[in-house]
């Protein structure tokens, strides 16, 4: 008899990405198989971990969750569940508009999801468990990664902060921290499995030591990562300015395997636009704060998180943050149209921007900085740099011959494919040639290749599934920056 399937469909921020891979782990670790790739809806169990940030989320869930009902009549023995966020806001309001769902869950008991499974096939009836606080820090759950070279690893769950636009404190608790050994001893594990990129993570992953009263915790955890012996790269996301001091930008700067990249959420560069969103710095604290990291690494890539069109920004608050895009020049930017989130104090704010006035506004924010990222990627033609062969990353890659990496600040380089053999996980050494807005080209033969631990976890991981069927991916975003400037609307939160 073969054993049962399973499918997992994620919405949202990386950390539900995260908690998939939990999620997953759970499952196989239950004894279910991963359906095979193009699944979509056809196994035992489908799981949906949702998102209460995005627009319309709640319209997304419940039209798939539609389209899986006559499936499940078909399919006897068939169980849904839904997760993450949205089931935490919504709870038993999913049964009743989808009573054919069998587990809604929250995102602080991941870990019941086998057991709550189990308790709905036998008793035959919905089962609906929404924990208040966390039972179970999700890295200490089983774990099925989708990157055999790169691994999340969660150092804090929660945020202590209240920014009007934001819904994720509610929804995901106060921040709690892991203990610092217990995130060293995983990262030393994953480099053991051949990891060699990993994504500390966090609501407000630079605020972590906050349950514990030290202010440089975080800092001292990445010169910590520095001393591990095989982990080449470290990244973190994402942070608050408010939290960004001197020692983190310190530790960046002197410990070789933290990376020269940083994401910085923004939001507003105008102050009463950031005052009414709770944000508790200000343009020029913000442009400091990126001066600083400038000197410390010239070659930093900067990218950032801003929301335009909400409530009460005028032409001139838009402007300021316009001025602030130009000076800080930021690499890349995720820009997001404001839009009502329930549950939020903006959405009953005064001063609710009609939708034209935003879009034209956005419009004209995405064409300068469409211009700025186009005219930083143009620095980095003639130089050389030294990237990590990802999987997946360039969608056009057969048809050009080329294969795709990621630079060490993370932007993404497309590079002539070698006649040597190159696997994920690879490093491989080029010379930029052309600069795109979001990409660069390295179109000459490489340079170099160097072969890893990390392509060695990926080709054994390859030939062991050889024999199994195709999994389905998880979702976005994967490890590494997704696409810039998404036509998207959302909080622009630092986990959106």
């Amino acid at each position: 008899m073969s054993a049962k399937t399973y499918e997992v469909r994620t919405y949202g921020c990386q950390m539900n990405v995260h908690d998939s891979e939990r999620l997953s782990g759970l499952l196989e670790d239950a004894g279910y198989e991963r359906a095979p790739e193009g699944a979509d809806g056809d196994a035992d169990v489908v799981v949906f971990n949702t998102c209460a940030v995005r627009e319309n989320a709640d319209n997304r869930l419940y039209g798939n969750l539609g389209r899986l009902a006559p499936m499940k009549t078909k399919r006897p023995g068939m169980q849904i569940a839904v997760g993450g966020c949205l089931a935490q806001k919504d709870r038993d309001t999913i049964v009743k508009r989808a009573p054919w769902v069998d587990v809604v869950f929250g995102t602080h008991n991941i870990g019941k999801l086998p057991v709550l499974l189990e308790r709905a096939r036998v008793q035959e009836e919905a089962q609906v468990e929404i924990a208040e606080s966390l039972e179970a820090f999700p890295s200490t759950l089983p774990t099925r990664r989708e990157s055999a070279y790169a691994a999340w690893v969660s150092i804090s769950v929660g945020c202590n902060n209240t920014c009007t636009f934001c819904i994720v404190p509610a929804l995901r608790g106060k921040e709690k921290d892991r203990r610092t050994g217990d995130i060293l001893a995983e990262i030393e594990a994953l480099v053991g499995e051949g990891v060699s990129e990993i994504t500390l993570l966090g609501q407000n992953v630079n605020a972590y030591g906050s349950d514990i009263g030290d202010r440089e915790a975080f800092s001292k955890l990445l010169r910590a990562c520095g001393r591990i012996e095989g982990l080449e790269r470290v990244r973190f996301t994402s942070p608050h300015p408010r939290d960004f001091t001197d020692d983190v930008i310190a530790a960046m700067a002197e410990t070789p395997n933290v990376m020269p990249q940083l994401h910085m959420p923004l939001q507003s560069g105008s102050d009463s636009i950031l005052k009414a969103m709770r944000r508790s710095y200000r343009q020029d604290r913000f442009l400091g704060i990126i001066e600083k990291v400038r000197v410390a690494m010239p070659d930093a890539a900067i990218s950032t998180d801003i929301i335009v069109g909400f409530p009460g920004e005028t032409e001139e608050d838009f402007e300021q943050t316009m001025r602030a895009v130009r000076e800080a020049r930021f690499a890349n930017a995720f820009t997001f149209q404001y839009s009502k989130r329930p549950g939020t104090p903006a959405a009953t704010m005064e001063g609710q921007i009609p939708k034209e006035v935003v879009q034209s506004r956005y419009e004209r924010l995405v064409a300068v900085q469409e211009e700025i990222s186009w005219e930083e990627n143009k620095k980095q033609v003639g130089r050389t740099l030294d990237l990590m062969v990802a999987e997946g990353e360039g969608r056009k890659d057969g048809a050009t011959h080329r294969l795709s990496g990621r630079a060490p600040d993370n932007r993404l380089v497309h590079f002539t494919k070698p006649d040597t053999e190159v696997r994920p996980g690879d490093v491989v050494t080029v010379e930029i040639t052309y600069a795109a807005p979001h990409h660069l080209l390295a179109e000459g033969a490489v340079l170099n290749v160097r072969p890893t631990r990390a392509g060695d976890a990926w080709e054994k991981r390859n030939a062991e599934a050889a024999a199994k069927p195709a999994g389905v991916m998880l979702g976005l975003p994967k490890v590494g920056a997704p696409a810039p400037l998404p036509v998207a609307t959302g909080s622009g939160c630092g986990c959106d």
